[in-house]
């Protein structure tokens, strides 16, 4: 049997017998006796293994070292210590795998940039244990909330010819003989001569393709790797993330942070009644008040406020700001901490931005300055979703792409979707990372991936 099965009915394996196999967390030796933390993985709570002399291995078992697998055969009774609802009596306790003594992840405290030297074997620990299975169950309540709501779910293609953002920050895909590169007349490379016959490159986004689908099924979205080839060390940037990107035909603006709105708390409430173990222990060694935190957000109402009337607010807040708060000019964190945090205690959707910091598909609004675009800030967090109202009008599009200077070769496609049974539609994306790191508390984003890929980091 597993250890959540164990812990979710517990009274009624009292007094029965029971087979368990995982490994040793921790291993307190004593003359007579000793006690086995151990944990199969499948409940945040170790199950404390009771034996003592008159097991007739009770030698080599305390010579069984931390991180060793084993099997446990033992008796479940109530525990006499407080706090403990019962522990298991070995009655035969087998070792499967044997670990050295020199086993990194030893019961004592290890910063995370050590973990992060051990990615394989950090699963293991406490923080992760509760950081990756929070990243599990999130993700298994992502798509339950797309699927309760009739959303197709659409794999985006990794490799691709679109560059979605136009940053240009994309990693290249190519077969090319890297020592002997062929070149066109003009000595430029000749991708003709390439696997795919042009250019391709790592998508930074499902976004446009999964445009196609919901002008077919009205309710898509994708789930899955994006990769950004940005040379940025900062907590919050990796070059691998997960993005969360859903897009909705016949949506306008208002009715897109509805969504976001809805799907956010639909996520985070479903954390928080699957999860307690795991938050009760991030809340007590990661974030304090991660609970609170994130308890508020499911019970509180966006204030919803225009990019103009957000950063008057800032300039008459009487507020002094490291970063002056400027019209037509994007937001720093400061400020984002400054709307959510003092001033309206709540989250904020920040929309209606200037159309100079924002992307090509972005709807134009009536007033020519400003397109139909929103920031969701979280309180404890700052940004968290991004979306707009995208650009149906197939002229406004191609003059916005000529405005910034765009190419529309290999974004013909993207054009011609307008000419065909256009429609008003709109959609967001959420970086999971982002949102494991507001889930569970840590502040870098290389503690909410398993294995991080960030600039000269591609191990394992």
């Amino acid at each position: 049997m597993t250890d959540r099965e164990l812990f979710k009915d517990s009274k009624k394996y009292i007094g029965k017998e029971v087979v368990l196999e995982g490994w040793i967390k921790n291993h307190r030796k004593q003359k007579e006796f000793g006690f086995i933390s151990f944990s199969d993985g499948t409940f945040f709570t170790p199950v404390q293994i009771v034996y003592d002399n008159k097991l007739k291995d009770f030698d080599e078992i305390q010579k069984f070292h931390i991180g060793s697998s084993i099997k446990v055969i033992g008796k479940v009774v109530k525990s006499p210590k407080e706090g403990q609802e019962f522990e298991v009596q070995a009655k035969e306790v087998v070792l499967l795998g044997d670990c050295p003594e020199d086993y990194p992840i030893q019961p004592k405290k290890h910063s995370r940039e050590f973990l992060r030297e051990q990615a394989y074997l950090r699963p293991r620990t406490n923080l992760f244990q509760a950081v990756f299975h929070i990243r599990s169950k999130a993700s298994f309540a992502i798509h339950k909330y797309f699927q309760e709501n009739d959303y197709v779910y659409f794999h985006a293609p990794l490799i691709t010819a679109a560059d979605c953002e136009g940053a240009g920050e994309m990693f290249k895909v190519t077969t090319l003989d890297l020592d002997n590169i062929p070149k066109d007349k003009d000595g430029k490379v000749d991708y003709s001569k390439d696997f795919f016959g042009k250019q391709a490159s790592l998508t930074v986004s499902g976004q446009l393709q999964a445009e196609t689908f919901a002008l077919a099924y009205t309710k898509t979205y994708t789930f899955g790797p994006t990769f950004r080839a940005e040379n940025s060390n900062t907590k919050t940037h990796a070059n691998e993330f997960w993005m969360i990107e859903p897009e909705i035909a016949f949506c306008d603006l208002n009715m897109d942070m509805d969504i976001m709105e809805e799907m956010l708390k639909y996520v985070v409430k479903y954390v928080l009644e699957n999860c307690h173990e795991e938050l009760v222990f991030l809340d007590n060694f990661v974030e304090k008040g991660l609970l609170d935190k994130l308890n508020h957000l499911v019970n509180s109402k966006a204030i919803r406020l225009t990019h103009h009337e957000a950063i008057k607010c800032l300039i008459e807040s009487g507020k002094k700001f490291e970063f002056e708060p400027k019209y037509g000019e994007d937001l720093a964190r400061e400020h984002e901490k400054y709307l959510t945090e003092e001033k309206f205690n709540a989250p904020v959707f920040v929309y209606n931005w200037p159309k100079d910091i924002k992307a090509f598909y972005m709807r134009l609004n009536d007033d020519n300055e400003t397109v139909g675009a929103v920031d969701l800030l979280v309180p404890g967090s700052g940004e968290l979703i991004g979306g707009s109202q995208r650009e149906e009008r197939f002229d406004v599009l191609v003059k916005r792409m000529k405005e910034m200077d765009m190419s529309q070769e290999g974004l013909e496609w993207y054009l011609k979707l307008r000419q065909y049974g256009g429609c008003v539609h709109s959609g967001f994306g959420m970086g999971f990372e982002r949102l494991i790191m507001y889930l569970t508390g840590v502040d870098n984003i290389r503690d909410s991936i398993p294995y991080p890929r960030t600039p000269g980091n591609c191990n394992y």
